[in-house]
């Protein structure tokens, strides 16, 4: 397996989707890359020459953050956030939808398993 940016990227994938499985690089970024290095976007990961390997890489190290160094600013703006007690660092903290979606049903992902409240019993009389 080829290796950039401290990750490993798959063999037999085209080199414009094997980009994408690097934290940080998505579809646009990895078109990005390759056309600055000047490398074809269908041409498998595991034909590419040492040499061809090294200019991504170095145009990756060069002109974006990926991987750890991304996943500490993630991290590090929410935590600011969170000190500073604004809006969206509540709702980071809470663990509920921070960008206004709806909690009243879907939000499932964010709120996690359901949490059954017992409902009030009927009153005899």
């Amino acid at each position: 397996m080829p290796r950039i940016a401290g990750t490993d990227i798959p063999d037999n994938k085209p080199i414009l989707y094997a980009l994408q499985y690097i934290y940080g690089i998505g579809p646009k970024f990895a078109a990005d890359i390759l056309k600055e290095a000047g490398i074809e976007p269908n041409v498998r990961s595991h034909t590419l020459s040492e040499d061809e390997l090294a200019k991504i890489a170095n145009i990756i190290d060069n002109g974006y953050i990926v991987e750890g160094a991304l996943r500490r600013s993630v991290g590090e703006n929410i935590q600011r956030l969170r000190s500073i007690r604004s809006h969206r660092g509540d709702r980071h903290r809470r663990g509920l939808p921070v960008r206004g979606q709806r909690t009243r049903t879907n939000a499932r992902t964010r709120k996690g398993k359901k949490k059954t409240v017992a409902g009030k019993k009927g009153v005899k009389g």
